[in-house]
């Protein structure tokens, strides 16, 4: 099952799926398909998400978040009950006031598993319900009504993933949100900006802070924050477009391609060459 409301006008989107088979979204830079951020609850068995080519586990009654520009597939599409929404829908970057989830929930390097308890289980059930309801009901207050129902699902979720990764002393004053504001920065900025004193500055701390900050938060430092999203996007460029080694390392901010190799090779121990040979012929040989 998939509904959806759609406005012409506004190019506002937003999709219910569940039970659908065929459920995934293969990332092309160059595809005209709608750029959907996507909120994905697994309602059955423990299977396997793959996220831009890497295998993750997805447990039962587990939510995940993904960006508009990741690709996904799941080994059982038909468990899935999943939220798409685009920009023109609703910005979460433009209204993180209200649900103060950019750079967290979504826009991190860190892909989000959140459990749900037999209480949220619950909350997650009406909330489907609600919004199959809202979405098959065409009247005037539909848009404002299904707009109000995505606020609360991500409030709720974003809420549940504090409490699971992040720990108490993070969250007393603002260092949570300098923490946000880093992995936004990062998401707008990592083609162009590699460089940790480049961010700090941006947010009016010394990169020393923004380290002292992220070790309250995990054990991963600003620098890998910023070199695992550089990764992850040249992968996904590697793996799911046509575009050369040279056009791949300018757009991705490197100076000249042996800078560019040499950083991929450090991080993967391949090539860029020999990682996209290497996609090529596993693909062939499924």
């Amino acid at each position: 099952m998939k509904l959806s409301l759609k406005d012409t006008k506004t190019g506002a989107d937003l999709c219910l799926v569940t039970g659908e088979a065929g459920f995934c979204r293969l990332y092309d830079s160059r595809s005209s398909a709608p750029k959907y951020f996507t909120i994905a609850w697994n309602r059955g068995d423990k299977q396997t998400v793959t996220i831009d080519g890497t295998d993750h586990d997805f447990p039962p009654n587990t939510l995940l978040t993904l960006l508009f520009n990741q690709s996904f597939s799941f080994t059982d599409a038909a468990q899935i009950t999943a939220w798409q929404f685009n920009r023109e829908f609703y910005c979460i970057i433009d209204h993180d006031t209200e649900v103060s989830c950019v750079g967290f929930l979504f826009g991190t390097t860190e892909h989000l598993f959140v459990n749900l308890d037999g209480e949220d289980v619950q909350k997650m059930v009406l909330l489907a319900e609600m919004f199959t309801h809202e979405l098959r009901t065409k009247d005037i207050v539909q848009h404002e009504l299904l707009l109000a129902l995505l606020k609360r699902l991500i409030i709720f979720i974003t809420r549940l993933a504090r409490h699971e990764y992040v720990p108490a002393e993070a969250l007393r004053d603002d260092r949570f949100d300098t923490i946000r504001k880093f992995n936004l920065l990062v998401e707008g900025e990592y083609c162009r900006e590699h460089s940790v004193s480049y961010y700090a500055a941006c947010l009016n701390k010394s990169p020393k802070t923004l380290a002292n900050l992220f070790a309250l938060y995990n054990q991963k430092t600003p620098v890998q924050i910023i070199q695992e999203r550089i990764l992850i996007e040249a992968k996904r460029l590697l793996h799911h477009t046509d575009q050369s080694i040279k056009q791949i390392t300018f757009q991705l901010g490197f100076e000249e391609p042996p800078h560019f190799s040499n950083f991929f090779k450090k991080h993967t121990s391949l090539s860029p060459a020999d990682f996209r040979n290497k996609r090529k012929i596993s693909e062939k040989g499924n």
